[in-house]
């Protein structure tokens, strides 16, 4: 069971772990120990998150979602694979708590007149320098 916040749980059904070998410097512990974890939190069907945290939640996951629904995280950053499945959980509770945050919608402003006056000049000013690059008459 992951604690997201006071109010959103994870529990154990919807969370699976596996783990593998780990890449990267540890020398023979590396090669016999499966230390790295793969978590697995099957986000859609996840009756702890709302539908509009969970969409957010899947844009910020990007390619860690699957087609299935399922948000994949992998750590290999540690040789502990004790530790590593602490930073996973970690990783996981960061993200839905990122998601859980909605973004302030913007607010269309329309362009004040002191800054359609500068516009205006800048692209008069512009234009007579291209004008002043023609030929050169003998009058």
């Amino acid at each position: 069971m992951i604690h997201v916040t006071d109010d959103i749980v994870i529990q154990d059904w919807e969370l699976s772990e596996s783990f593998t070998r780990s890449t990267g410097p540890g020398g023979q512990n590396v090669n016999k120990v499966s230390t790295a974890v793969e978590l697995r939190f099957e986000a859609a069907r996840s009756p702890a998150l709302t539908p509009a945290v969970k969409a957010r939640l899947k844009r910020l996951a990007g390619r860690k979602w699957t087609a299935e629904g399922a948000l994949l995280i992998r750590v290999e950053d540690t040789r502990s694979q004790a530790r590593n499945r602490e930073i996973a959980a970690e990783r996981l509770a960061e993200m839905i708590r990122k998601a859980l945050v909605a973004p302030k919608r913007r607010i269309a402003t329309k362009p004040t007149l002191g800054s359609k006056r500068r516009r205006l000049d800048a692209k008069k000013q512009r234009g007579e320098v291209k004008a002043m690059r023609g030929k050169v008459r003998d009058e």
